[in-house]
């Protein structure tokens, strides 16, 4: 082993997973720069382990052990880039608190990725999902990514247009084997106009004046919007919304909406999307517990971890849900978080 790299063997990632699921990496290696990231990646290749980066851990389920290389992204720092009068580039490194990111972006003055705050995880997993929230999405201000292909490990600078941004797709997640995050770019603005036209954002200033707004009052509003309906992972482990939002095209939406016809939904460019919460909700889920996991209270699509589950667990749930929802109104949820091992 390589002890500049400090690689821990039989290491516990229960507290590297906000679901608190309990699971062991065979290896696990913290890197704190780009050529400690290629070192690890070199030793994994010499000593045929598999290698799994992790990020905050906010958006996977550990379905077992890990039966390889860990590499915990630990990369910090961040630095403004093209100040002037209109706005700047905020350089995230990949490691960086995303939700202290956000606030300290707020707290300067400019204006693009308020309405992503306290979505828990690091800068260098917002692309993978193209994280979003409130009417805004990351695509929305981010400029580019720099990354480590692996098959190489040369770095590279992709542009936002390259990374095949969907609603919670991305290049990163479809072929998460090709690139490792290194840092990103985004491009914010002193005077864009903010978004609060979510409705809960909407009841939350609804008394205030809009024009007197400032990134960090929408921060905030957001912030209290979702302690209002989402717990703390800290409290409550879960990995946020367990589920996307599915999209159905008009012809089914216009039967479901014949049998349902108080069904939520938001319309698309030919499509519907649905809100799978509801979804949840009607179909008898929210507020469910059996002993060890449930499906929270205020907020369907959160399924938590409240009495010690294990991985295997939660997805258990997980699939009870996704069939409840299929067999009452024929749509197939997609989960959002990715699946570590053996279900």
């Amino acid at each position: 082993m390589s002890p500049a790299l400090n690689i821990v063997e039989g290491a516990s990632l229960q507290a590297l997973n906000t679901l608190a699921v309990p699971s062991r990496a065979r290896f696990l290696a913290a890197v704190t720069s780009t050529a400690e990231l290629q070192q690890a990646l070199r030793w994994g290749q010499e000593h045929k382990q598999a290698v799994l980066v992790l990020g905050g851990g906010s958006n996977l389920v550990f379905a077992g052990d890990f039966q390889g290389l860990v590499i915990r992204m630990a990369l910090r720092g961040r630095r403004w880039e093209q100040v002037d009068e209109q706005g700047a580039v905020l350089v995230l490194k990949a490691g960086e608190n995303w939700h202290e990111a956000v606030l300290y972006a707020a707290r300067s003055g400019y204006r693009g990725i308020e309405n992503l705050a306290l979505i828990p995880g690091t800068a260098g997993a917002a692309p993978v999902q193209n994280i979003g929230a409130y009417g805004t999405e990351l695509r929305d201000c981010l400029e580019s990514v720099t990354v480590l292909d692996r098959q190489n490990l040369e770095v590279r600078t992709l542009p936002a247009s390259a990374c095949e941004f969907g609603y919670r797709d991305s290049l990163f997640k479809r072929h998460p084997g090709q690139y490792i995050i290194l840092e990103i770019r985004l491009r914010l603005s002193r005077h864009a106009p903010l978004n609060i036209g979510y409705r809960d954002l909407q009841d939350y200033f609804d008394d205030g004046d809009p024009a007197a707004l400032t990134p960090l009052d929408v921060a905030e509003g957001v912030m209290a919007v979702r302690h209002r309906k989402l717990p703390d992972p800290a409290v409550l482990p879960n990995v946020g919304s367990f589920f996307k939002n599915p999209v159905i095209e008009r012809a089914q939406f216009g039967a479901l909406q014949a049998r349902f016809p108080d069904i939520v939904c938001y319309p698309l460019d030919g499509s519907v999307k649905l809100a799978a919460a509801w979804l949840i909700d009607q179909a008898g889920w929210k507020g469910y517990r059996n002993s060890r996991v449930g499906v929270h209270n205020r907020q369907a699509l959160v399924l938590i971890n409240h009495s010690g589950g294990t991985g295997r667990d939660v997805l258990s749930l997980a699939d009870k849900v996704r069939q409840s929802v299929m067999e009452t109104f024929g749509v197939e949820l997609e989960m959002e978080p990715g699946v570590v091992g053996e279900r």
